[in-house]
């Protein structure tokens, strides 16, 4: 068999195929719960996404492969955000709730804990 028969084989095989799935980032986790979903982050995404698959379009000669990637991912990025709309109950709340969770800020007055992990032992 040929180095090309060994690599194909190697690559359809089944422990190779676990592999990737299991190791590697496919795009976003559609199980988890919409609270763990950042709305900033995803509208970021979102337009950073869409402004670079046009340049990718625009640009001379076309890179297609680029575009392609930029389109999957705001694709994945508005799928995300809806599901968040959804689950705020529509756009108002959702914004909203973005606003409150980035007004959350620690009481000056109160000291700080620190992490346990980063105690410093006392002698």
């Amino acid at each position: 068999m040929s180095w090309a028969g060994r690599l194909f084989s190697k690559l359809k095989s089944k422990e190779f195929r676990s592999y990737l799935m299991s190791t590697h980032f496919w795009g976003p986790d559609t199980y988890k719960p919409p609270e763990m979903i950042s709305g900033k982050m995803t509208a970021a995404l979102l337009l950073y996404s869409s402004v670079f698959s046009r340049f990718a379009w625009v640009v001379i000669p076309r890179n297609y492969l680029l575009f392609i990637m930029h389109v999957t991912n705001a694709s994945a990025q508005a799928f995300q955000l809806t599901r968040l709309v959804k689950y705020n109950g529509g756009i108002k709340n959702t914004i909203d709730a973005e606003i409150k969770a980035s007004k959350v800020v620690a009481d000056p007055a109160e000291p700080a804990t620190p992490i346990p992990s980063q105690k410093q032992e006392s002698n």
